[in-house]
């Protein structure tokens, strides 16, 4: 499997669960919004620790330094931890009206987000990386989620 294949596969699996848990807080399912929200969580911090310590680590490696695209994804990184930190804690506080504002403004960063590291980051990745992709995909896929989110 090609590395932007594996990524782009998870970008749709963490969308799925994000999905799910706003259609169950639509309906009023608290109880399983949460969870669905949870699952979505962990897999968004797992996805960013593949990415930052692995992927960005790499590119970075192979250009000689930080580049413009991997520091511009941390940074989107970090607000996005931040809108689901708050969206989290709204589904635990069944708060509708902040979860629906906080989900939906993480759902378009989200967009936005995978659709420049799909068509822009990941292609240029493996054109940077080469023959070294593979080791890195491997690297990736043993990332797991990072403090209380562990798998």
């Amino acid at each position: 499997m090609k590395l932007s294949a594996y990524l782009e596969q998870d970008h749709k699996r963490c969308d799925r669960l994000f999905e799910q848990a706003q259609r169950q807080a639509e309906a009023g399912g608290w109880g399983e919004a949460a969870a669905s929200f949870a699952a979505f969580h962990q897999g968004l911090e797992r996805h960013f620790a593949m990415e930052e310590a692995v992927l960005f680590a790499a590119i970075e490696s192979a250009r000689g330094g930080p580049i413009g695209p991997t520091q511009q994804m941390r940074l989107e990184h970090l607000d996005m931890h931040d809108l689901a930190e708050q969206t989290a804690a709204a589904a635990a506080r069944r708060d509708a009206q902040t979860f629906a504002g906080a989900a939906e403004t993480l759902r378009i960063m989200l967009e936005q987000h995978n659709l420049k590291e799909e068509r822009v980051l990941y292609p240029m990745a493996e054109q940077i990386l080469g023959a070294d992709t593979a080791r890195v995909l491997a690297d990736m896929q043993r990332v797991e989620a990072p403090g209380d989110l562990q798998c």
